[in-house]
């Protein structure tokens, strides 16, 4: 008998530490403070992304045209060249094809060339706006006790998101 007796005190010891761990999680899990953040909403609303945005367009505006044109007279000499072909010589219409393909093979160049160096000034001034973003992310952090500020969650609750308050702040800052 004497062993069932420490054999169910101990059990109930066990549970009672169980329970006691439990507790003490939940009780720590509700003095942690966490937000969320939504970049992306940041890019899209805050004055310093539009005015990145504004500037890139700028910019890059008269070689996006340059490419537009280029684009349109190659489809417009292609036009000519499907719509001439029954009347052409095959010599003439072999050199009028081979003309095309390299104003084509160039075409396709330059608008890879513009796409990289667009993409380039594009993370440079989304990075200059993303550290102007932590940086104010961390204020809010710090004067409201936040523990944690995500950036990143398949889901959150309204309640943790911060995004408005932190553009508040990075739209008042000049």
């Amino acid at each position: 008998m004497k062993i069932s007796v420490n054999s169910s005190r101990h059990q109930y010891l066990v549970i009672l530490a169980i329970g006691l761990t439990s507790l003490s999680a939940v009780v720590t899990a509700q003095e942690v403070k966490i937000g969320f953040i939504n970049t992306d909403r940041i890019f899209r609303d805050a004055n310093s992304a539009k005015t990145a945005q504004t500037k890139l367009e700028q910019e890059f505006m008269k070689r996006e045209k340059e490419l537009n044109d280029q684009g349109a007279q190659i489809k417009s000499a292609a036009d000519k060249l499907e719509k001439d072909a029954p009347t052409l010589s095959e010599a003439q219409r072999t050199s009028r094809q081979k003309q095309l393909t390299d104003q084509d093979r160039d075409f396709q160049r330059k608008r890879r060339e513009f796409q990289e160096d667009l993409n380039v000034r594009k993370n440079e001034e989304l990075q200059i706006v993303l550290e102007r973003a932590n940086k104010v992310v961390k204020q809010v952090a710090e004067a409201e006790k936040y523990d944690y500020v995500l950036q990143e969650a398949v889901y959150v609750n309204p309640k943790h998101d911060i995004t408005e308050k932190v553009l508040k702040v990075l739209n008042a800052a000049k």
